[in-house]
């Protein structure tokens, strides 16, 4: 332990922790704009300066560790002065229309401006106003409100392992940019948003799409009907001032109904529904001889990293579209035969925890009659958000209301695809069972839970012992794909998600998140799957009901035409 004094108070601490944290620890807070929970420590803004006691020039907080007997100040007039004349230099060269900004209200340089007191920069403005790229369906990159604080980069190259983003030129040129300041494409990016979700600014944003969605709801014509992914109801809270994983389901569903949706389906159900086709398909590869490991395809932004950096694996990618896209396809043929009402009346909204999905729906691929999309707009969970607010909603008053049929009965293994593991484990209890002809024993495999980069599990099925693993941000997934290239991969069954925690860590998700907000989330999403009377995929009375009535069997020609796909090799496109 490493005793210290901050601002005359006498604190003790760990060896090795820094200044910032030592000072947290004791409710001292000092100001931060680089720096982000979980991140590499970067000390780039130097916001976070404090001054030392027999030390010349002010030091960061952030990066500096403590050490016996140091005297700290962290609201000197000096430190102050440095503080604010950092950030007025920041603001001088920045777009201060803040009040038309997405982030406004939210964003980390306007709180630190505000805090500081800048009511008028001592500084002439040296603000040039730059294009916005907005070449792609999930993501804006707004180049006039960035700070060059370096955490996008670093989350795409670190977490992700993608190296999309970088610096560009130097000095006053300084930006952060694509490659040769390319826009941000489906040819380098995989659109998972975690750039937004670091970013301090409205720099990085997700393509807002509410109004979309507005003049839906408005429109007499349209019958518009919306899904709700698994992570969302236990982050939308977060958006309407909630407590972190407060579980909101039939709140949320009486919000939508508010606003204006004729319907609201549980994304659940089709979770349930993708358990049992790819359950299937992976039974019949093992079976028969077909290509293992296979993987997963739950996930956007790991289907644009696999087509665009690993092509020569896809054969490996179940062909299950995610439970979004078999939605939507269901939404499109059955349910206007359930409903009656025609298929060109129904407007269909997704909310999603992430970005990625906004690109998904966009694919060709995704589009049963080959014209219109099967799913018609989504929405990231802080777009549902906004939507609530300016319906001016009090969301805690709000009373109870179950989602409805046909798409509204789901079970425990459904609701934990928000979390990395939840695929996995869910396709377990259900494999098991239909190869073994026997109940599971022990439905929760915490050997495949938490914030492990890659996590394994052994399972028997048909008297064979069976590796399945499981791997969350891209950066792992790497390592994985790098295995199946060699042919030392030892596994049957591999789950990749692209965020952090898997969904409940999404690009779309809350601002703020980290990995003990994704803890959070993720406890509750187990806790849900614990209150559920129906715990497996294939005891979902509902989607058993639509294969007698519809789908006939897994896996069989209506199903393969409506809910598998197939994937390219868009690395060699060109």
């Amino acid at each position: 332990m490493i005793n210290l004094t901050i601002n005359n108070v006498k604190v003790t601490v760990e060896e090795n922790t820094s200044i910032l944290h030592a000072a947290k620890q004791y409710n001292m807070n000092i100001p931060t704009l680089c720096y982000y929970e979980d991140l590499d420590i970067k000390s780039d803004c130097r916001v976070c300066v404090v001054e030392v006691a027999g030390k010349r020039g002010l030091v960061s907080a952030c990066s500096t560790p403590v050490s016996e007997g140091l005297v700290v100040f962290t609201n000197s007039p000096r430190v102050l002065n440095a503080r604010k004349t950092i950030v007025e230099l920041i603001l001088s060269n920045h777009d201060t229309n803040c009040t038309t900004c997405v982030k406004n209200m939210r964003c980390e340089l306007q709180n630190l401006a505000k805090n500081l007191g800048i009511d008028e920069n001592r500084f002439p403005s040296v603000f040039e106003k730059c294009p916005i790229d907005d070449h792609n369906p999930s993501l804006i990159r707004n180049p006039n409100v960035c700070i060059k604080c370096g955490r996008c980069v670093d989350v795409c190259n670190h977490v992700q392992g993608t190296q999309v983003l970088s610096f560009m030129h130097r000095g006053h040129e300084t930006k952060v940019s694509p490659v040769y300041d390319e826009p941000l494409t489906d040819d380098f990016c995989t659109f998972c948003g975690q750039c937004a979700s670091v970013c301090p600014t409205g720099a990085i944003i997700e393509k807002d799409e509410t109004d979309i969605v507005w003049r839906a709801l408005t429109d007499p014509k349209k019958h518009v009907i919306v899904q709700v992914a698994p992570a969302v109801r236990v982050s939308l809270g977060e958006e309407v001032g909630q407590h972190i994983g407060t579980i909101v389901t039939g709140k949320m569903v009486t919000a939508m109904k508010m606003l204006g949706f004729n319907q609201v389906f549980d994304t659940d159900f089709t979770a349930d529904l993708t358990i049992i086709e790819e359950g299937h398909e992976l039974i019949h590869r093992i079976q028969h001889g077909g290509v293992l490991p296979m993987m997963t395809s739950c996930c956007p932004g790991w289907i644009n990293y696999a087509e665009t950096r690993y092509p020569d694996i896809l054969d490996h990618i179940s062909t299950c579209k995610s439970p979004q896209q078999m939605f939507g396809a269901l939404a499109k043929s059955y349910y206007p035969k359930y409903s009656g009402i025609p298929v060109e009346d129904i407007f269909v909204v997704s909310i999603m925890p992430c970005t990625a999905k906004k690109y998904e729906a966009q694919r060709p691929e995704m589009k049963i009659n080959a014209e219109e999309p099967d799913v018609d707009v989504v929405l990231t969970t802080r777009e549902l958000g906004k939507m609530i607010k300016q319906m001016g909603i009090d969301f805690e008053r709000l009373s109870e209301t179950p989602f409805d049929a046909p798409f509204g009965i789901t079970s425990g293994a459904a609701a934990i695809f928000g979390a990395t593991g939840g695929v996995m484990e869910a396709a377990i209890r259900s494999v098991y069972e239909i190869v073994n002809k026997e109940p599971l024993e022990q439905l929760d495999f915490v050997e495949l839970r938490g914030l492990k980069g890659i996590k394994e599990a052994d399972i028997v099925l048909g008297g064979n012992t069976v590796k399945v693993a499981v791997a969350h941000t891209l950066s792992m997934a790497k390592k994985l794909c790098e295995q199946i290239q060699h042919g030392t991969s030892p596994y049957s069954f591999i789950e990749i998600m692209t965020c952090p925690g898997g969904c409940i860590g999404g690009g779309g998700q809350p601002f703020g998140t980290n990995n003990k907000v994704r803890q959070e989330r993720i406890n509750s999403t187990y806790e849900l799957d614990q209150s559920m009377k129906i715990r497996k995929s294939h005891e979902n009375p509902d989607v058993m009901a639509l294969y007698e009535k519809f789908l006939h069997e897994p896996l069989g020609e209506l199903s393969h035409h409506l809910l598998h796909t197939h994937y390219h090799d868009r690395q060699h496109k060109h």
